[in-house]
């Protein structure tokens, strides 16, 4: 499928608009040696967005806002659309036969699916509800997530989950705000998808996204600047100089502006929390993933992010990513 039909898929002329759906069984007919169990648990997690975004919309009418009165394993207070997120990617990647380990930012261990009949052969690790201390507010959220595949799903452990982000096949996000949007990418490229609601289908809008060589945003929470390290300082003092400033909070809405718009994101590591806030498994490595994806890259300042190996499944890094030219100047402060 050229360009031009794309086009008429974003502008409105045309009437053959291609689906998540569709897209993901002809990326599936594209690979000789697919089995199709991918493309079942993307669309297991198709499902799970399309189901949260349905409950984002209905949070304020139906009490699902505020706190539970409990905190998740990283200490942070569970908002009650956490749980309900967190419950609902659960069960769908479950029900689909096609996980193996779970792997949740609400969730102390990771979750080894027992039943050998419903156990398949890939690690889905995933933030539910990604930026819900926004969600009383009304800013975006989303849900991040990240595919590996198992050494062998008979004998699922440890050593499967705790490697690099080079082992990555597949992520995403999708962002539940003004409109839904799904951000995917299977290893060839980046491409995003709004959700109808008249046809509760995700449709292509994105095709093949690519960042640009320079942006003119950085986003970055300058109130831990005096928590920062020198070349961390050093880079924001130069780049407020020349570049506009926006941080929403939220990662995925951070991210997606970035993603769409060029520029840098940053959120490193400090004197407050000196392993980074970001945890690995669940957002640095799937951002990370969809940002080189596009064209850009990612790091923490002195390593490629997805060169990480975490040493446990919550385990945190701090992370700069954007438009390749912007993080190779921030590089070059560590350097010198």
């Amino acid at each position: 499928m050229g360009n031009t039909k794309f086009e008429e898929i974003t502008t409105g002329r045309g009437e053959d608009l291609v689906t998540l759906t569709r897209w993901v069984i002809a990326q599936q007919q594209h690979a000789p040696e697919a089995t199709g169990d991918l493309t079942l648990l993307l669309t297991a997690i198709q499902f799970g967005c399309k189901f949260v975004a349905s409950k984002v919309k209905q949070a304020g009418l139906i009490n699902l806002l505020g706190l539970t009165g409990a905190a998740n394993v990283q200490g942070e207070e569970v908002k009650k659309l956490d749980v309900l997120a967190n419950d609902i990617f659960r069960n769908a990647l479950i029900a689909s036969g096609k996980a193996c380990i779970l792997v949740s930012e609400e969730d102390e261990n990771a979750m080894v699916i027992q039943d050998k009949n419903l156990r398949g052969k890939y690690i889905v690790t995933f933030d539910p509800l990604d930026g819900s201390s926004n969600i009383d507010c009304g800013v975006s959220i989303g849900t991040i997530f990240g595919i590996f595949k198992v050494d062998d799903s008979e004998n699922p452990n440890e050593k499967d989950i705790l490697r690099s982000g080079r082992h990555l096949i597949s992520a995403g996000y999708c962002m539940y705000g003004s409109y839904c949007e799904m951000i995917l990418s299977v290893g060839n490229g980046v491409n995003g998808f709004t959700l109808d609601p008249a046809i509760g289908e995700f449709i292509m809008t994105h095709p093949n996204i690519k960042l640009p060589s320079r942006g003119k945003i950085y986003s970055v929470n300058e109130g831990n600047y005096k928590y920062f390290d020198e070349p961390c300082k050093k880079y924001v003092d130069q780049v407020k100089q020349k570049y506009s400033a926006r941080y929403v909070g939220s990662m995925v809405s951070d991210i997606h502006r970035t993603l769409l718009y060029g520029g840098i994101f940053g959120y490193p590591a400090d004197a407050k929390s000196k392993r980074g806030k970001l945890r690995i498994l669940y957002e640095v490595f799937p951002m990370a993933f969809l940002i080189e994806q596009a064209g850009g890259k990612a790091t923490t300042g002195t390593q490629n992010a997805l060169d990480l190996v975490p040493e446990h499944i919550h385990d945190r890094s701090g992370i700069w990513l954007g438009s390749k030219e912007d993080v190779e100047e921030l590089e070059s402060y560590y350097k010198q």
